[in-house]
């Protein structure tokens, strides 16, 4: 990923940055015991900026009254809870202490507590740059007592655990007690825990990125791991890191390479165009290619970072189980970890390895598996029968008869309801697909399931009931959240078509509504969109004229007839196209294993010269696919 667009995302995202305060110190303290049935207590009231917490006045930022409810700094349960706090995808927060978990979206009157959706008075909000959350539903939450004494004080009491150890001032380990180390086991690292640091997120909802940071946001450290198949020395690492510093335009202020340490590894110190001081490792270990990024904003010369070597010394590429000491940031299970998607109420299993886009509900393989899931509004009256009729028809309007094959369709119970599964096969011409779709229509709404399996990776297919029995779906989240959601793209009359005009171009043309657009801005030189198994553009070059455009591509088919031995120019012919005189080629080509034809239409007018594209894969050549681009290509005209 690299460190650029992590900064861009700390200064924006991470807002565990600006909610929590305490001091950052790294250090290898132990925790303290504390005495058997110990009570954390925290005391505050409305309006005033001073808090007890276990005894000890400190200064908080100023509660207040929002709905009724108390506001407080989030801060306020790690420093007297000893709670932690992850930032959990965009503006969602997690508080979680022993068996509890509460969590928050910015904005949002929604929480989740222990799993259960609650409803809020108040919202979480951003004051002065500090996280505000409502009191009660969040100390609730994790399991502790609320009362007003005669002062006009909250007091909240929660007790610790029995023979737990427990965290006594700053020189205290920031984490679960009795933890001084962290690390993944999924991936196979692990550290000395950055006591004062607070667990950040995963980018992209994967493990495989670990951020921290402090309390003022003046100390950032990372961990990026990565796939790395060809092996690396400490030498191929250090060229990496300077090359890499290079392109950022930053300075490099020292580098070395350790090709005799255990896991060989390299380290620089950079400095930044901002003029912070960047120490960035490199290890190679079994195929994978660990990253650690440490930033001190606070540093004057490159020197400073020397006092923080013990803490990245103490990086390993392995994470050893019975060490229980070592806090496991990882929750993959059996090879599977949670993915979940807050606005629509959806959670469900997927392999850890997969790559994930929770925010689109989009998870993919390494070998091209592909799972979503969607959520459209159900037209009125319609069934899920209705639905599936439709959907069918929808794949055999896009594959021809040899290129698809219904295999099954039976019922069965998902997330507590009933749902449609469908099973069938395609082929675009590179091998066969076996897709499965699942169908639930609940409260006006469709939850639509689809899950791919290529024909190289068909032993991922045993995943799809194991995925499909880890689906739950609150359904009351998107009756509560959303309004009309529009209609399921997959849905669309392929005989609608929508007038689309280019003033600067001055020319106008009917685009199906089916197709997607992948540039639609008409007042540039390239239009562009695709379909299932196909593409069409409009190139429009005022710098180059009508005879030098075909003279080009005359001279590029001719090479590629020479050197792609699946290449074949079926024809060249002058036509009259919009009213213009123009040169037509027409070629048939396999490319990855998928055979497809090819149509370009060249010609002038006014000065500009036009160049018309369409690809068709010969999977999906079917008659309701041809008529689509014909009416698309009939309907080009000139704006008089």
């Amino acid at each position: 990923m690299g460190r650029n667009g992590l900064k861009n995302y700390r200064s924006a995202r991470i807002i565990t940055t600006f909610i929590l305060t305490g001091t950052l110190v790294f250090g290898g303290a132990l925790p303290m015991l504390a005495a058997a049935n110990h009570t954390d207590e925290l005391r505050v009231k409305v309006g005033s900026t001073v808090a007890a917490i276990n005894g000890e006045k400190q200064n908080i930022h100023k509660p207040y009254i929002q709905k009724g409810t108390l506001m407080v700094p989030l801060g306020v349960f790690k420093k007297t809870f000893n709670s932690e706090i992850k930032l959990s995808g965009d503006d969602v927060v997690k508080i979680m202490d022993g068996p509890h978990t509460v969590a928050l979206t910015i904005g949002s009157s929604i929480a989740w507590i222990d799993g259960k959706k609650v409803e809020m008075s108040a919202v979480p909000e951003m004051k002065q740059d500090v996280l505000m959350v409502p009191l009660r539903p969040v100390a609730k939450g994790l399991g502790a007592s609320i009362q007003k004494n005669a002062s006009g004080e909250l007091v909240v009491r929660m007790k610790g655990n029995d023979g737990a150890e427990h965290n006594e001032g700053e020189d205290g380990i920031d984490s679960d007690v009795g933890k001084t180390k962290i690390g993944n086991s999924y991936y196979g690292w692990s550290m000395n825990y950055p006591s004062g640091l607070v667990v950040g997120s995963s980018y992209g909802d994967s493990e495989d990125y670990t951020n921290f940071m402090d309390a003022e946001g003046a100390y950032y450290l990372e961990i990026l791991v990565n796939a790395q198949e060809v092996k690396l020395d400490a030498e191929d690492m250090l060229q990496q890191l300077v090359q890499e510093a290079t392109n950022m335009g930053e300075t490099v202020m020292d580098r070395e390479a350790y090709p005799s340490a255990k896991a060989p590894y390299a380290r620089i110190v950079s400095k930044d165009a901002d003029g912070v001081f960047w120490e960035v490792r490199q290890y190679y270990n079994d195929g994978r290619l660990y990253e650690v990024y440490f930033s001190d904003n606070e540093a004057t010369n490159y020197k400073d970072l020397q006092k923080y070597a013990p803490l990245l010394n103490s990086f390993k590429t392995s994470f050893n189980t019975s060490d229980r000491s070592v806090k496991d940031l990882s929750t993959v299970e059996q090879g599977m970890t949670t993915a979940y998607n807050l606005d629509y109420g959806i959670g469900l299993s997927v392999p850890a390895e997969w790559d994930k886009d929770n925010q689109n509900m989009v998870y993919e393989s390494k070998k091209g598996t592909h799972l979503s899931l969607q959520v459209t509004s159900a037209p009125k009256g319609a069934s899920v029968k209705d639905w599936s009729d439709k959907l069918a028809q929808w794949m055999k309007d896009v594959f021809v008869t040899d290129a698809f094959h219904e295999m099954d369709s039976y019922t069965a119970t998902v997330a507590g309801k009933d749902a449609q599964i469908n099973k069938f096969e395609y082929n675009f011409g590179d091998g066969w697909t076996t897709e499965y779709n699942v169908l639930i229509q609940e409260n006006g709404y469709r939850y639509y399931l689809e899950y791919a399996v290529p024909e190289k990776a068909k032993e991922e297919m045993e995943r799809f009931d194991s995925i499909l029995k880890s689906l739950k779906i609150d359904f009351d989240t998107v009756t509560e959240n959303f309004g009309s959601l529009g209609e399921d793209p997959y849905l669309i009359d392929k005989s609608k078509s929508v007038t689309r005009t280019s003033k600067k171009y001055e020319y106008s043309l009917d685009i199906p509504r089916f197709w997607t657009p992948l540039q639609d801005q008409y007042e540039k030189s390239k239009i562009s969109y695709q379909f299932t198994g196909g593409y069409f553009s409009i190139q429009t070059k005022e710098e180059i004229s009508v005879e030098m455009a075909v003279s080009q591509l005359k001279e590029s088919y001719a090479e590629a007839a020479k050197s792609r031995k699946d290449f074949r120019l079926a024809g060249t012919e002058s036509i009259t196209f919009a009213g213009q005189p123009a040169t037509s080629f027409s070629y048939h080509e396999v490319e990855n294993g998928v055979p497809h034809q090819g149509k370009q239409i060249v010609f002038e007018h006014k000065g500009v010269t036009y160049t018309i594209t369409s690809v068709i894969n010969d999977a999906n050549r079917t008659e309701v696919q041809k008529s689509a681009l014909d009416r698309a290509m009939e309907s080009f005209s000139f704006n008089e």
